[in-house]
């Protein structure tokens, strides 16, 4: 069992808060079978409102694939409590920096690329219009909050996968 976290970096105009819509939001990877380094070519997705129960034993699983080459049995979960928005603080508004949004727990996989798309709720600065089902799939979005009379932009998406480090007990 590995966690692996999926981390964003994203230039933001106007807004303070940028985070997946609920459960429904569709996570879109493309994964990598950790035995053998096949990767998946077409984008898969995986969400908290869809389940698929495990194989063996009785663990619930968001995402569930048969490698094509190797046959192995690889499964993700999204764990619920990592969905975490991108926020802009203050202090660090000016330091672009990477920050966790999702941590999956993979089981013979690993998440080896990632598609925004659509499913996000962007919330403007001081206490303007939240913007629901924001379509980041051109890379960019971009609209005008009328409550704070500003444009209001989302732009230059960065992402990465971090491994986490076990905690020791």
């Amino acid at each position: 069992m590995v966690k692996i976290s999926l981390q964003i970096k994203v230039t933001l105009e106007n807004i303070q808060e940028l985070r997946p819509a609920g459960p429904e939001f569709r996570w879109y990877l493309k994964v990598c079978c950790s035995n053998c380094r096949e990767e998946s070519e077409k984008w898969v997705y995986m969400s908290l409102s869809e389940t698929v129960p495990s194989q063996k034993g009785h663990a619930v699983n968001h995402f569930v694939n048969k490698c094509k080459l190797c046959n192995r049995e690889n499964t993700l979960t999204i764990l619920e409590d990592s969905v975490k928005p991108f926020v802009v603080n203050d202090t660090d508004e000016h330091l672009e920096k990477f920050q966790t949004i999702v941590v999956f727990d993979c089981r013979g996989l690993e998440p080896s690329d990632f598609s925004p798309r659509a499913g996000w709720v962007a919330k403007a600065v001081d206490n303007g219009k939240e913007f629901t089902d924001v379509d980041l799939s051109e890379g960019e979005w971009v609209d005008y909050c009328d409550i704070i009379k500003q444009p209001v932009g989302i732009y230059d998406i960065e992402y990465r996968f971090e491994r986490m480090k076990p905690l020791n007990h």
